[in-house]
């Protein structure tokens, strides 16, 4: 390999993949490129059970023989019993054969990867279109975005999220920029970055890390975090067709945990939009990935023990979020708590708190509660004192319904 520095190309790929026809002539690459338009919109911990919240799906656009779905609802038809970690694998198989230009990229995913997420692919769809990388995360997502630039569709794997952060400049500098840098001439649309974020009950401050905040807040880049199986795919799916670059980020303790009933066909879940977990007039509780476990729990226990209707919504896409759907409860409730693992400074939960503060302000009976990590580094023997588990979330609750 070919060591530079600063560029998006560590190989001559070209050589490589044009000699498996993944790659287009240059001629369609072009054309595809110049055609693609910008489109975005502004506890210790106890291992999870199979999910109770009702997981109904929207889908949207038909793209790549994907199914056109009505608000909440998932296709109808046959399905199977998947793990998160095997329907994040049923997507990618999905995704591999419809498109051609498709690649899976990462460290040790050829056989599999360390959480088995793409086990069996490179049997299934050959060693030129799964394979691996050397470990430096900066040149996977070179790598990928000089592939994406060429008018493939890379899924590149950063095998925990804790170690996204040698890829940063490649990824807001590079990645996020290419469009506009090009005014509108060339993208890199076609890019998904795949990580394992979060608690695991024993990872420590290196492989425990939840790193959302730091992309949110970088323009050009979409932000995507699924609770359940059922949306890992349709998620997945919609982020791999998206025309912007994409970050993925897996809750890894659900990976294994959370079981769900999955639609084997192909569909696909909107960025952007987020879902109404359970109905209540009472207050509004907003999460994301893992956390909506411990939330479900929180709003039960608040329920059962007080006789507080919570509203919990499930976030799905940080950037763009869904501020409309958010707006809307807190106008009917009066009361907001958010919730992530993260540190609690700098948060994305501070950026809902803000945007809500100036559009319900009015509506607002109790301060706005944001129940996170702390502001320390991840720790290992304290992680259950260190989490916001669904106790530290009853009492945030309790405390906003009787301010």
């Amino acid at each position: 390999m070919k060591k530079i520095n600063n560029v998006n190309v560590i190989f001559n790929y070209n050589t490589i993949f044009m000699k498996k026809s993944i790659l287009p002539p240059i001629q369609t690459q072009l054309s595809s490129t110049f055609s693609r338009s910008f489109h975005s919109s502004p506890t210790p911990h106890s291992p999870f059970k199979p999910s109770s919240i009702s997981l109904s799906q929207n889908t949207t656009h038909n793209t790549n023989n994907a199914t056109t779905k009505k608000d909440d609802e998932i296709p109808s038809g046959p399905t199977q019993k998947m793990n998160l970690f095997t329907a994040i694998n049923n997507a990618m198989d999905i995704a591999l054969k419809s498109d051609p230009k498709s690649v899976v990229c990462g460290e040790d995913v050829g056989f599999g990867g360390v959480f088995r997420c793409s086990v069996d692919l490179r049997s299934k769809h050959g060693a030129h279109r799964v394979f691996n990388t050397p470990l430096c995360e900066q040149g996977i997502i070179g790598f990928a975005i000089g592939m994406a630039a060429m008018g493939c569709t890379p899924i590149a794997e950063i095998q925990f999220a804790d170690y996204i952060f040698p890829a940063f400049d490649q990824i807001v500098n590079e990645a996020a920029k290419y469009r506009y840098r090009a005014g509108g001439q060339f993208n890199v649309g076609g890019l998904t970055i795949r990580t394992p974020y979060g608690a695991v009950g024993h990872g420590g401050l290196y492989h425990s890390q939840s790193p959302e905040a730091y992309f949110c807040h970088t323009p050009g880049l979409k932000v995507v975090v699924p609770t359940s199986p059922i949306q890992a795919k349709g998620l997945l799916l919609a982020s791999i067709r998206d025309p912007n670059p994409v970050l993925f980020f897996e809750p890894k303790w659900l990976y294994r945990s959370a079981v769900e009933e999955v639609p084997i066909e192909d569909y696909m879940i909107p960025l952007g939009k987020a879902r109404i977990v359970r109905e209540g007039e009472d207050i509004t509780v907003v999460g994301w990935g893992a956390q909506m476990n411990v939330l479900a729990q929180a709003c039960q226990r608040a329920e059962e023990k007080l006789g507080i209707k919570c509203e919990l919504i499930d976030l799905r896409t940080l950037a763009p979020w869904d501020v409309e759907t958010v707006e809307n409860s807190v106008k009917k409730t009066g009361r907001l708590l958010i919730s992530h693992e993260a540190p609690k400074t700098g948060g994305f939960a501070a950026e809902i708190a803000s945007t809500i503060q100036e559009r319900c302000f009015l509506h607002l009976e109790s301060p706005i509660q944001r129940v996170c990590g702390y502001d320390t580094p991840f720790p290992l023997i304290f992680e259950k004192f260190y989490v916001p588990d669904h106790l530290k979330n009853y009492e945030a609750i309790k405390y906003s319904v009787e301010f």
